[in-house]
């Protein structure tokens, strides 16, 4: 059974504050403080460049990597570090269109995040091949799969709303249909239980700065099913997704499987906090987590409706179909988020008119919902949020 009450003990929470924005960034790991400064004393510091070598950092990619598959079902040796999301996407894209090169459109919705959709327009632009990018409403997707779709690509769960697609099913109907599919899992892996190998997703990505509390600017990562490992050609042929880094061929061979995946330096820093982080997990059930944090979000709405009837739902109201955030909206919602940060209530706002809270139950329990609530109804009924300095906005909203 997860032990909530030590889990909560492993991150750093100040004073005062009420977190519900771990689904943009998730808090400090206490221990990644520690992690941190002894890669950087003890590894970088003595052991220079050694420690490529000395200190596996040169391994760190795929072991890491293997840490963070175990959280979203992929088969160990399936899952690479490094790099942010937006390559990620691109390099699976790509790779994805190309193992399927008779067709030319590339299905999407438009609660898919905006960075998914300008690298598939930038990419589909490069490439100049007649090619086609679909956006659809959420709730239409499965009925615009049909035999002219090459790429479905999605994000699991809608960073606006919360609203969660079905993976396994949708990728079961791209398949009958010939298409293939890339799967972004920025507001999945770590939030709700994934199982990319059980849903026999082709492609995935993610980053490990939300749920997964990587810190800012952490690495992303890729799946590859292994059905395409050594075939899914690298479309950005860095020097360390070749076979042989160190022998400075002047010709790109691909590495084998996953490895081809590689493109750039890994971020050693950041990948300590990132390792550092992933120690939270073990003893961990993610369904258990994931109960909870229904629980939560149930208990969040119920309360908020109640005191709060300005406020409209903008998640689905089902659970079990959406992920591990609830958004309302409101005509003033960015001053409303605003005038609850000053209290110390963290959620964050997403244009045009939702205010987006998350709920992680690593950490927040039902005290801090209870307390944050009382916060928003302040705020709202009261007009708080009512002054200039509310409306100023500031370039991260």
């Amino acid at each position: 059974m997860t032990d909530f009450t030590r889990t909560r003990s492993l991150f750093h929470m100040p004073d005062g504050v009420i977190y519900l924005d771990g689904n943009s960034l998730g808090p400090l790991p206490v221990a990644a403080t520690d992690r941190v400064r002894s890669m950087m004393s003890e590894q970088w510091g003595k052991q220079l460049i050694r420690g490529w070598n000395s200190a596996g950092w040169m391994a760190q990619p795929r072991r890491i990597g293997d840490r963070v598959g175990r959280l979203i079902g992929a088969p160990e040796g399936t899952v690479v570090i490094g790099d942010t999301l937006s390559i990620k996407v691109y390099q699976a894209l790509a790779a994805a269109l190309e193992l399927n090169s008779s067709r030319r459109v590339i299905l999407s919705d438009n609660g898919n995040f905006p960075t998914d959709l300008y690298m598939a327009e930038g990419l589909l632009r490069s490439l100049d091949r007649g090619y086609q990018l679909k956006i659809v409403a959420p709730e239409e997707v499965e009925d615009a799969i049909d035999a002219t779709i090459a790429v479905l690509m999605l994000t699991e769960v809608d960073y606006r709303t919360g609203r969660l697609h079905d993976m396994k099913a949708l990728t079961q109907k791209a398949h009958a249909a010939g298409a293939l599919t890339v799967w972004d899992l920025a507001h999945s892996a770590g939030a709700i239980p994934v199982d990319v190998s059980g849903a026999k997703a082709d492609f995935a990505v993610g980053c490990t700065y939300k749920y997964l509390n990587g810190g800012p600017g952490a690495p992303a990562f890729i799946y590859v099913a292994p059905r395409h490992a050594d075939a899914a050609r690298p479309a950005l042929s860095g020097w360390l997704g070749h076979q042989a880094p160190f022998a400075f061929d002047l010709d790109y061979r691909a590495g084998a499987g996953i490895e081809r995946m590689r493109v750039g330096t890994p971020p050693v820093i950041a990948m300590a906090a990132l390792d550092a982080a992933l120690d939270v997990w073990e003893g961990v059930s993610m369904n258990e987590v994931r109960k909870a944090s229904i629980a939560l979000a149930d208990l969040f709405i119920r309360e908020v409706e109640a005191r709060c009837p300005e406020l409209t739902l903008a998640s689905p109201r089902d659970g079990d179909k959406r992920g591990s955030q609830v958004s309302f909206r409101h005509a003033n919602g960015y001053a409303i988020m605003q005038a609850l940060i000053a209290r110390g209530v963290i959620g964050d706002f997403r244009a045009p008119d939702a205010i987006r809270f998350g709920f992680t139950p690593l950490y927040i329990g039902e005290a801090e919902v209870r307390a944050a609530v009382d916060a928003i109804e302040d705020v709202v009924n009261n007009r708080r949020w009512d002054a200039a300095e509310y409306r100023k906005m500031a370039v991260v909203t």
